[in-house]
């Protein structure tokens, strides 16, 4: 009977990074709170943060918290209007979350 070693291969450079930011992500999304942010922002094109705000009663500061770790781990990204901040989902960072989840489930 032969004895397996548990070998595990170093990860490269691109892989850690690649893990790192999937980490960033959970850690962001492990808020309630700033999952019912990220919901509204994906279920609407270029959703000015006003419109979130006033939808989920929440306080500025608070909005701008949450929005900034969002946007921090990748998942948003802001846009200026005049006043008013615009935020849109990265699609491509979301879709590729999904897929690091679904490689960790196999």
């Amino acid at each position: 009977m032969s004895k397996r070693k548990n070998k595990t291969e170093p990860q490269s450079q691109e892989s850690v990074a690649e893990t790192s930011a999937m980490l960033a992500i959970s850690r962001a999304l492990a808020d309630p709170r700033r999952t019912e942010v990220l919901r509204m922002i994906a279920n609407c094109s270029a959703t000015s943060c006003m419109e979130v705000r006033q939808s989920l009663q929440m306080r500025p500061a608070t909005l701008s918290h949450h929005v900034k770790q969002l946007e921090n781990a990748g998942l948003i990204e802001t846009v200026r209007d005049g006043k008013l901040v615009r935020a849109n989902l990265r699609r491509k960072v979301w879709k590729a979350y999904l897929t690091y989840l679904k490689e960790l489930a196999a």
